[in-house]
């Protein structure tokens, strides 16, 4: 099982890797730099805590775990 604080770290690093993704993305759609920075800012902050949360989750879920 991981600790908490090691969820938190991969959640970051992730969001880090997907918000340049969302960015590009954005900005190659709509072409403007606010929007992409906009969107990219509130994603970071909503997915960040959706992946801890997710991750806690499925920590206490044994199942498809080799024991």
């Amino acid at each position: 099982m991981e600790n908490g604080r090691r969820s938190l770290l991969k959640a970051v690093s992730w969001r880090i890797v997907g918000t340049i993704d969302t960015f590009l993305l954005t900005f190659l759609v709509t072409g403007k730099l606010v929007w992409a920075a906009s969107v990219s800012a509130l994603e970071l902050c909503t997915k960040v805590f959706l992946f801890w949360a997710h991750e806690r989750l499925w920590n206490r879920i044994s199942w498809g775990r080799d024991v």
